[in-house]
């Protein structure tokens, strides 16, 4: 237990709670609090959009698939380039026709009400259990630091995290994600530079080590359509296919990421917004991976043993390895990937609950009149709901493998019948509520059995389930007379 640590922690956590408590006073109605009043730069919407896809899972999960493997997974990455072009193109204008606050009243326009609540239904399972992964991730973290028990290690995250977002809403979500991502950044840079400078031999002992255990390798662009194909999880194919997939999924059709785009002042800003994360995206991933195969290295010249599972290999490297005052450093800025994913998915499961479920049942069909304090207060509720949903979800994964994995294709089962119901929407003219809801029951029915009964990589999870849906849909219309005339 090193004090010096301990304390700049503890001022981190502190300083980042008064400062997105800060925006409370800007709170006046429910596109301040969801939608930031549509005030942020689109700088600042560009780097939320980085530090909502980042988390916990990115920092601990990224330098132990390079420690076990190598830098493979930045195929991956340059899917995502491809995914965010696609959304540019095809999903922005949609959503800037008109005023919306979720991705799911696209989908009500398209198809009606009732899929609308299925579609929405499906986020709010999928960011839960993908989010309660994470929420285990800090408890990785912070048992390492307090050798705690895990709940109790997650529990004063979840309630710092939570006050803030009550509290100031979208634009503290916004602007918190900003300071949060600069901080782990730098915090991985140190920790880079840190490892480089114990290493005997310095960089170059790092090169020759890596090379020599092929660690430095990027791409595999073997192409076949046998078994192994699709069980290889990182190749050329599978990373630019099926990353472009699950990232045209996550932000073209997620609330967590669709919120912030709805957040630019003008369509132009929000493409821009999310066209540049690109960029620091791909440096944050390269660095990462870098810090793992720095690791291995470093493990292997000085024999180091290196912790089990292998996701405890960066936070205990940090805590354990790293000068007094840095370590609490960079434990602050991996603590600042989880409080800045956990702030964005905790204000996109209230606004998804409130808008796309409560006021279409409680308000619009009653006819109630809700004022602007009573709408913050049943936001600010439904926040404080999720909360405690978050940790319950945290406290079960615990026993569900690598965290980076186990998170990705958890969200990648239910993705591809969002993704394809949005595209059936999009690129048809005679899909009906019909059709939608038979996309979406065949998405989610394949991918259950893909995942469960196969050896298919997650990479592939949502091409799959994407095709399946949009598929059926499809086929829907062809054979449904009632379907083509909608």
């Amino acid at each position: 237990m090193r004090l010096l640590d301990l304390l700049v922690i503890f001022v981190y956590l502190i300083a980042i709670t008064w400062f997105g408590a800060r925006f409370r006073h800007k709170q006046k109605t429910l596109k301040d609090y969801f939608l930031g009043g549509r005030t942020a730069p689109w700088w600042a919407i560009s780097l939320s959009i980085v530090s909502a896809e980042t988390s916990t899972l990115t920092v601990i999960g990224t330098p132990a698939l390079a420690f076990q493997g190598n830098l493979g997974f930045l195929q991956v990455v340059f899917g995502y380039l491809l995914a965010r072009v696609i959304i540019c193109l095809l999903f922005l204008p949609h959503y800037f026709r008109g005023e919306m606050y979720t991705a799911y009243e696209l989908i009500r326009r398209r198809f009606g009400p009732r899929i609308q609540r299925l579609t929405a239904a499906i986020f709010l399972m999928l960011r839960a259990l993908a989010e309660g992964v994470r929420v285990f991730a800090i408890s990785i973290v912070i048992s390492v630091i307090l050798n705690a028990g895990e709940l109790a290690s997650i529990f004063l995250i979840v309630c710092l995290t939570l006050f803030y977002t009550f509290e100031g809403g979208m634009t503290a979500v916004i602007w918190t994600d900003v300071v949060q991502m600069f901080l782990y950044i730098a915090g991985a840079l140190v920790s880079f530079f840190c490892i480089v400078h114990m290493m005997p031999g310095g960089w170059e002992q790092i090169w020759r080590a890596a090379t020599q255990a092929e660690k430095l390798r990027i791409f595999d662009f073997r192409f076949d359509f046998s078994r192994e194909f699709f069980s290889r999880t990182y190749s050329f194919w599978a990373g630019l296919i099926g990353g472009c997939f699950l990232t045209t999924a996550s932000h073209g059709t997620e609330q967590l990421i669709v919120q912030r785009l709805l957040a630019a002042r003008n369509l132009a800003e929000s493409r821009l917004a999310l066209l540049s994360s690109w960029l620091v995206i791909f440096f944050q991933f390269g660095l990462f991976l870098l810090i793992g195969v720095a690791l291995y290295a470093l493990y292997s010249t000085v024999g180091l043993v290196a912790p089990q599972p292998a996701d405890r290999i960066y936070p205990e490297f940090v805590w354990r390895h790293l000068p007094s005052g840095v370590a609490g450093l960079v434990v602050s800025a991996i603590l600042a990937a989880a409080m800045s994913n956990m702030s964005a998915a905790l204000n996109a499961l209230a606004s998804t609950s409130l808008l796309d479920f409560y006021w279409p049942f409680f308000v619009n069909r009653t006819g109630q009149v809700v004022s602007h304090t009573q709408g913050l207060y049943l936001a600010r509720t439904t926040t404080i709901l999720w909360g405690g949903v978050l940790l319950l979800i945290g406290w079960i994964a615990r026993k569900w493998g690598s965290v980076l994995e186990a998170g990705l294709s958890i969200a990648s089962v239910l993705y591809g019948s969002l993704l394809g119901t949005f595209l059936l929407g999009l690129l048809t003219r005679r899909a009906g509520e019909k059709a939608a809801a038979a996309a979406v029951v065949a998405g989610v029915g394949i991918m259950i059995y893909v995942r469960e009964l196969t050896k298919i990589a997650w990479t592939w999870y949502v091409p799959i389930g994407t095709c399946m849906a949009f598929t059926v849909g499809a086929l829907v219309i062809v054979f449904d007379r009632k379907e083509q005339n909608a």
